[in-house]
């Protein structure tokens, strides 16, 4: 698994050098997904900068959109994005905004950062799929604090009932949201019993552990006629040690020495 690790190195570098840049917010947020967009990316999904537009091509669909510096990221070292649209990030007249916006050429499929919509769009394409009779998988990548939207668990009904074994949600659980922890504001569990009540299979990962993350995904469909949920157990802010576990690195950026310090630990 060192490649892969090798590779998370470099896209939370990536990020770091994005929001320092442009004194941008979620570093956080984009921390705890790097390990999961790594696997699906270098691993898992039928996708390929050569052929974006693909037909057959796998989607990915990043819900919780503030954490979009990540995926801009890892898009850059699969050669979806250039190092020069990574420049143009979060500045006038740039190239790529704070949310991500469909742009397929450049492997982002959907416009999202309105929280809750992510799983229902990709409900929607997993059911396409299915009427089309194609082989492509539909993953979406949501937020704890997504879970708190009822756009959210009516997609969990509606993706159970149609059984779209060709879905795959990913649930960043870091346990912190914009407001404070999530057992504080609203607490999510039994998280797993709730998503296996609504008639989803369910898995638990650590979602900074490539091994599991890639293992999981690699067996899926678990059962036929049945969507899949991960729950992916994660750190906010994971690989600078002063970020970790921090409500503070939800909107904050790095001041020059605090920027100096994460890219030596990074290192």
């Amino acid at each position: 698994m060192r490649h892969y690790e090798d590779i998370a190195k470099k896209v939370r570098k990536k990020i770091l050098n994005m929001i320092y840049r442009t004194k941008s917010p979620h570093i956080g947020s984009s921390f705890s997904i790097v390990e999961i967009l790594v696997a699906l990316y270098f691993k898992i999904l039928s996708v390929s900068p050569k052929s974006p537009e693909a037909e057959n091509r796998d989607r990915f669909i990043l819900s919780k959109g503030h954490g979009c510096p990540a995926l801009y990221a890892v898009l850059s070292i699969k050669g979806f994005i250039s190092q020069g649209c990574i420049n143009g990030f979060a500045v006038n007249g740039g190239t790529l905004e704070h949310h991500p916006t469909r742009d397929i050429k450049r492997g982002i499929e959907v416009s999202t950062g309105s929280l809750g919509h992510g799983l229902s769009i990709g409900t929607g394409m997993a059911i396409s799929a299915k009427y089309d009779k194609a082989s492509y998988r539909i993953f979406a990548l949501l937020s704890d604090g997504e879970m708190n939207e009822g756009d959210v668990w009516e997609a969990a009904m509606f993706a159970a009932h149609h059984k779209l074994d060709n879905l795959v949600g990913i649930i960043d659980y870091n346990k912190i949201q914009a407001l404070g922890r999530i057992n504080e504001v609203v607490n999510l569990e039994p998280l797993a019993q709730k998503w296996s009540a609504f008639g989803w299979e369910v898995r638990e990962i650590d979602g900074h552990n490539f091994e599991e993350i890639i293992n999981t995904l690699e067996n899926i469909p678990y059962g036929q006629g049945k969507p899949i949920v991960l729950i992916a157990h994660t750190v906010k802010g994971k690989g600078v040690s002063f970020m970790e576990n921090k409500l503070l690195w939800h909107y904050r950026s790095p001041n020059k020495e605090e920027y100096t310090k994460a890219l030596k630990e990074l290192s």
